[in-house]
């Protein structure tokens, strides 16, 4: 069973995801958060328990506060004492050339996904 995590700020994008998740992919669980840091502490916390680790994990950059970017540094901090590899995407609205650029630092970040989510990314992540 698969369990992805959607760290976005906006909870219409989320609904409107979950939707597109339950119905396109093969992820049976989504877990929507709107804070970035309290998905880093909960990753951390279980970085042991494979069962409580997604599978996916969907993170938007454009976010107040602790934004993708710090997400994505705090995660790099700690990713490999995870029991699990855990695929990370950014999905973003962002088109800058730089976001994109700067998106290649992460070696641990398998894409960088233009929002909206579409069907074919989705029938793509495997169970």
């Amino acid at each position: 069973m698969s369990k992805l995590i959607l760290i976005d700020d906006d909870l219409i994008y989320h609904r409107i995801s979950q939707l597109m998740i339950k119905g396109y992919s093969p992820v049976k669980e989504v877990i929507s958060s709107v804070d970035g840091k309290a998905t880093l502490d909960y990753l951390i916390e279980n970085k042991s328990n494979n069962d409580n680790l997604p599978d996916y994990i969907l993170v938007d950059l454009n976010m107040p506060n602790y934004d993708g970017w710090d997400f994505l540094d705090g995660y790099k901090k700690v990713y490999d004492s995870f029991k699990k590899a855990i695929q990370v995407y950014i999905v973003s609205s962002s088109i800058s050339p730089y976001d994109i650029s700067r998106s290649k630092d992460y070696s641990f970040v398998n894409s960088f996904i233009m929002k909206p989510l579409r069907k074919e990314f989705l029938e793509g992540l495997i169970d």
